[in-house]
């Protein structure tokens, strides 16, 4: 929850190649306090059966920068590997997915916050690409 001295963060993931939440997902929090500061790491979690991250560490005073790591591969190798694969080959012109089963690993998100604000940063995923964006 965010105070007038606070940023917040939330986020959540679709699996936009299978149209499902992606569950099992861990997330690591980072925050520096200023554009040459040091990235200190504040802890972490996993999405929920819905996709969903709801209790990411709170931001110290003073954060201007976040970033959100999301840990992917073991996702797509795990969970999606068979769904995915066949996809891939369903599709005569995509690039098959390597044996990790994501062509992206991980995916790491940084963006600036201001103190009193809560931002929602929503990641769409699939084995090929993502997309983000500032949700509410």
């Amino acid at each position: 929850m965010s105070t007038d001295t606070t940023a917040s963060v939330s986020t959540h993931i679709l699996d936009t190649s299978v149209g499902r939440p992606a569950e099992g997902v861990a997330i690591s929090l980072t925050a520096r306090s200023g554009r040459d500061a040091e990235w200190v790491a504040l802890g972490g979690s996993a999405t929920d059966a819905d996709g969903r991250c709801k209790d990411l560490p709170a931001l110290p005073e003073g954060t201007t920068h976040v970033r959100l790591d999301f840990e992917v591969e073991e996702y797509f190798s795990t969970n999606q590997q068979s769904d995915t694969k066949k996809q891939a080959e369903a599709q005569q012109d995509a690039p098959r997915v390597r044996d990790s089963g994501a062509f992206f690993p991980e995916v790491a998100i940084t963006f600036a916050v201001n103190p009193g604000e809560h931002y929602h940063v929503p990641l769409l995923l699939n084995p090929f690409g993502y997309s983000v964006y500032r949700g509410s």
